[in-house]
């Protein structure tokens, strides 16, 4: 009767780990399940390509560049494949971003240039991720992940200005800017 028990209890605990560990998909799962296929191009890059040395930070500037680790770049070509490819790839994405777990911060464009949106996981005061999304009908769209440690929005926004003025390699962006092109 024990044995019997403990049977249960082990099959019980083991349903649960399985059942809670696959929640739908997640961005992090699309860009690994998709980064290889045709029509996308990824690409990771570090705080560390913005060369800050040369400008004078505000505390608040360096908090705010100091809490981001990594901008994770997916993008997806329309003109690369077919159209309902294209539709599907954007449904796929859509979905990801209603789950509730990601807030909205802005929403903007238009039906012919093209929509984004900035969205987040985490609270506004400790975010974890900071997920950039936009689309053009004759371009495709583009996945940004700021991923970082306690970032906060406000203290990110400060940093807007200090790109103006910080030196980065224009190579490493390469693959996005010949996406807009």
């Amino acid at each position: 009767m024990i044995q019997s028990i403990k049977k249960s209890i082990v099959m019980l605990l083991l349903v649960t780990a399985f059942t809670s560990c696959n929640q739908g998909p997640t961005l992090q799962t699309y860009y690994v399940d998709n980064e290889l296929k045709p029509g996308f191009s990824t690409f990771d890059v570090p705080t560390s390509f913005i060369n800050v040395e040369d400008v004078e930070l505000t505390d608040e500037q360096k908090e705010a560049y100091e809490s981001v680790d990594k901008l994770n770049v997916l993008t997806f070509k329309k003109e690369d494949t077919d159209a309902e490819a294209y539709k599907i790839e954007l449904e796929k994405i859509n979905t990801i971003l209603k789950d509730p777990k990601y807030e909205d911060l802005m929403r903007g464009g238009n039906s012919v240039d093209g929509k984004f949106v900035v969205k987040s996981l985490g609270d506004i005061e400790n975010i974890d991720e900071l997920i950039i999304f936009g689309h053009a009908k004759d371009k495709g769209f583009m996945i940004a992940r700021v991923l970082g440690d306690d970032m906060n929005a406000n203290k990110l926004v400060s940093l807007t200005s200090i790109l103006e003025k910080a030196d980065f390699d224009e190579n490493q962006l390469k693959d996005l800017t010949d996406f807009f092109k």
